[in-house]
């Protein structure tokens, strides 16, 4: 991903920035930060975690691609807060960036959508934020708050029903990684694994027929670890595209 001067309309985009949670990494790692070319200040619908238009519009756009912290597409959907070290030019709280995509720039941890590059400057002054390309910036890893919203499972587009189910987790609050999804196989009474596909797609050959009842395994700091279990979650005549509401939110 490349960065350019041309986006400077993106400051029209600038938002009131809402307070940060408590609840987070106790320590800043301190890394880059840049920012890549789009036409309406958001983020791309074409991002490496497998998001869609979700991966666009999220958070208001402030959205962002990193590299290492892409963690083979765990990192997918995580929060952080990150402020620049400008003085004069840099808000003292920075901003929370939603991961949606990989990608690696000139030693950066993160490559924000325009929209969050200019949420790290002081008002009136993203302009001259912008042109540094590249800058200073210390981040840690907040809770994703999405308080109007329950953790969504969307049927990938690239689903064929009923031979070939993909899976897709939008709207995942908290600290914690998903690290395994099952689906229930009710005529061996027993669990299969889904596979992970790229970024957060979950993807199976041949699910089983029927309702889809899944369980996904929640890891959380410390590695502590649990499964959250929902029956019924998926019709049986489940379509690519649709998106499915599992009543459910995690909260840490």
């Amino acid at each position: 991903m490349g960065f350019s001067l041309s986006h400077y309309s993106c400051f029209l985009c600038v938002i009131v920035l809402l307070p940060l949670l408590c609840k987070c990494q106790d320590t800043f790692t301190y890394s880059r930060a840049t920012y890549y070319g789009s036409p309406d200040c958001l983020g791309t619908p074409t991002g490496a975690c497998g998001f869609g238009e979700y991966g666009r519009n999220v958070n208001g756009g402030k959205v962002g691609a990193v590299s290492r912290l892409y963690r083979n597409g765990t990192g997918c959907g995580a929060c952080y807060q990150v402020r620049c070290k400008i003085p004069n030019l840099c808000t003292d709280d920075g901003m929370r960036v939603v991961v949606t995509d990989h990608g690696e720039g000139d030693h950066t941890d993160f490559i924000l959508s325009p929209r969050g590059f200019s949420m790290l400057a002081l008002p009136n002054m993203a302009a001259d934020l912008f042109a540094y390309g590249v800058v200073g910036i210390e981040y840690r890893r907040v809770p994703c708050q999405y308080p109007n919203s329950n953790l969504l499972f969307k049927v990938h587009e690239h689903s064929r029903f009923p031979d070939y189910l993909a899976l897709v987790m939008l709207y995942q609050a908290g600290l914690s990684d998903i690290t395994a999804v099952e689906i229930w196989q009710e005529d061996r009474q027993e669990w299969k694994g889904m596979r992970k596909s790229y970024g957060a797609v979950w993807d199976m050959a041949n699910p089983p027929k029927g309702g889809v009842n899944l369980r996904f395994q929640v890891s959380g700091r410390g590695g502590s670890q649990k499964w959250v279990l929902l029956w019924d979650l998926i019709p049986a005549d489940w379509k690519p595209g649709f998106s499915y509401d599992s009543a459910f939110q995690l909260d840490d």
